[in-house]
């Protein structure tokens, strides 16, 4: 048997067993007389049961009225816990959000992220986990983690985004320059100006992951050039001394010398196509109703990316 029960009765109920009578309870409550009958009758056709019966000028709880009167102190506490707990959530006072972000961005956006939610926010809490586009996208559809930076590339036919499942929104933060690395003898680097890609034929690559090349090979394929790759890393700092040690040439985001200085042997010039990815916070649909997540979003979003070499996306 479903018990069909709701809150205002219960308040209704502990008001009458605290005050004796119909008419000090509604009193209490602030309500009309007529209304509290009127709704202890309709509880009373619900439920199956008499809650009340007269007794003298007053009423008594029956044995289901009694019942009900001892658990609302107890359903009254809990109320009152609940809604302390959402006060707390919406005024920003607590709560918990989980991130994930791509390697480069460990150490250039999400310490600046961390720092401005902790001065405005300090009593929400952020745990992190560095993962490559495809991944955290994927945590993301699995409930795994609530925001994803991430970053793409235009025209990058591998690119994450477009399988992503279910509705998701996302923020352009950021526009980043990929540059090219090479030796600092090659005779590409040595007048210093933008680099093209189509004389790099022949050359041997140092590219990332099978997952992660498909701007490499975008690039590559658009002047004609088929890449020879034959190192493959992801870690930014070893591929500038890999370049330096003369092994070969590698794309690589800005990002990736903001806290990686080139070593002695290995130049960073621009390319000729200019090149660039965009980098993006990705959330589950209707995060931002959330107020913790609503934070995380609006102090990414103010954040000044000029000291990493990066151009601002303007917001509507």
């Amino acid at each position: 048997m479903d018990v069909d029960l709701d809150l205002q009765s219960v308040r209704i109920v502990r008001a009458i067993a605290e005050h004796g009578s119909i008419s000090r309870a509604a009193r209490a409550l602030g309500y009309s007389q007529p209304a509290v009958s009127q709704h202890l009758r309709r509880a009373e056709q619900r439920l199956g049961v008499p809650l009340v019966v007269r007794a003298g000028r007053g009423v008594r709880l029956t044995e289901p009225g009694m019942v009900l009167a001892r658990h609302a102190q107890s359903i009254g506490q809990a109320l009152d816990a609940a809604r302390g707990e959402l006060a707390e959530i919406v005024g920003l006072r607590t709560g918990t959000v989980r991130l994930a972000a791509f390697p480069t961005a460990s150490s250039t956006i999400v310490p600046r992220l961390l720092r401005g939610l902790r001065e405005r926010h300090p009593g929400l809490t952020v745990s992190y986990v560095e993962a490559e586009p495809p991944e955290a996208l994927g945590m993301l559809r699995d409930g795994l983690v609530d925001l994803a930076i991430t970053f793409a590339y235009p025209g990058d036919r591998a690119d994450p985004h477009r399988e992503s499942e279910g509705p998701v929104e996302t923020e352009l933060l950021y526009t980043e320059p990929v540059v090219i690395a090479l030796p600092e003898s090659h005779p590409l680097a040595l007048d210093g100006g933008p680099v093209e890609l189509a004389r790099l034929g022949g050359e041997r690559w140092i590219a990332g992951c099978p997952l992660c090349r498909g701007h490499l090979l975008a690039a590559c394929e658009a002047v004609g050039v088929e890449p020879e790759i034959e190192l493959e890393t992801d870690n930014a700092i070893a591929v500038l001394n890999l370049v330096a040690s003369g092994l070969g040439v590698a794309l690589l985001p800005r990002l990736a010398l903001a806290t990686a200085v080139p070593p002695e042997g290995a130049a960073v010039r621009a390319t000729s196509p200019s090149s660039d990815r965009s980098i993006q916070v990705v959330a589950q649909h209707g995060s931002r109703r959330v107020p913790s997540i609503a934070a995380v979003l609006d102090v990414v979003a103010a954040l000044d990316g000029r000291d990493w070499g990066l151009t601002a996306t303007p917001h509507p």
